[in-house]
């Protein structure tokens, strides 16, 4: 399956649209040829963009949370438990969001090789 250049800014686009809290490039295909085109809001409390963005969020805090904790380790604040449980923590949130995105990169490449 060949990829062309304006099929691939058309999925960036499109991933884009999925991210931006306004929905910014709706109603306009990728390449700027004006092709208006009814699209559902992109943005709201239960869309794709905003789970991702909470998961996201939600991993770097984990990451941020188990890398104080070291820090309050090394002043002598918090054991050793406390530091390993929050490493801990933060590896099964990498593996999760790990494995969402590479189910979501299987379903695209599902998508991609269906017949039209």
């Amino acid at each position: 399956m060949t990829i062309t250049p304006a099929g691939a800014a058309n999925a960036y686009a499109a991933a884009r649209r999925l991210t931006s809290p306004t929905g910014e490039a709706a109603g306009k295909d990728a390449v700027g040829t004006g092709n208006n085109i009814a699209r559902p809001p992109v943005s709201g409390p239960g869309s794709f963009g905003d789970m991702v963005e909470k998961a996201v969020t939600g991993t770097l805090e984990t990451g941020r949370a188990a890398e104080q904790k070291a820090l309050e380790m090394a002043e002598g604040k918090v054991s050793i438990v406390d530091v390993v449980t929050a490493v801990a923590e933060t590896e099964v949130a990498v593996e999760t969001l790990v494995t969402v995105r590479d189910k979501v990169i299987s379903a695209y490449k599902d998508i991609l090789n269906m017949p039209i």
